[in-house]
């Protein structure tokens, strides 16, 4: 995998997600006064209940992102072709830990929302080469390979289309995960 600086996915991301150590929300959004971006196309700053923590409330946009994320997750975990690098975190949710999903789909999310344009979510993690490098991040098994990239970037398609995303975002979202190409490839 090549190159994911704004998209997790990872959203894709799903390599970056493994090796992205943390992120953090700014205290005081800024509001967009140049357009809509990408992020607004998604959902946007509306707020909504958050379905998976009763009683809080989550930016439609991240919420959107972070839906594709973990649908994505579960669909390379499911992938022959990829889920080799991941071995670390496919052992700690097999034995019931989910700390290391929890914190990859928070990151790969945090790191999609930067990427599409939210201005209250910044990715503070591990850059993409680091990411995907397991001299550097011990959660990756393995650099990645175009065809590792290929299969991830088709996984996101399938994650995207769980949740029902539009092709014309999906084409923009899979024009930023393009963009990290040469980053993630390392072989």
């Amino acid at each position: 995998m090549k190159k994911l600086t704004f998209l997790p996915v990872a959203i894709a991301l799903i390599c970056a997600v493994l090796s992205i150590q943390s992120c953090g929300k700014k205290a005081a959004p800024t509001p967009n006064t140049i357009g809509t971006t990408l992020y607004d196309s998604l959902g946007g700053t509306a707020l909504v209940a958050d379905p998976t923590h009763a009683g809080a409330m989550i930016e439609k946009g991240r919420l959107g992102i972070r839906n594709v994320i973990d649908s994505t997750i579960f669909v390379i975990a499911a992938d022959s072709r990829i889920n080799g690098h991941f071995t670390v975190l496919l052992s700690e949710v097999g034995a019931g830990n989910l700390t290391g999903y929890t914190d990859l789909s928070e990151n790969l999310t945090t790191f999609v929302a930067g990427a599409t344009g939210a201005k209250d979510f910044i990715y503070i993690g591990l850059n993409m080469h680091d990411a995907h490098d397991p001299a550097v991040n011990p959660r990756i098994n393995g650099k990645a390979t175009n065809a590792d990239f290929d299969a991830f970037v088709s996984d996101l398609a399938t994650g995207a289309g769980k949740n029902k995303l539009p092709a014309n975002l999906l084409n923009s979202v899979a024009a930023i995960v393009e963009s990290l190409r040469s980053t993630v490839v390392q072989m």
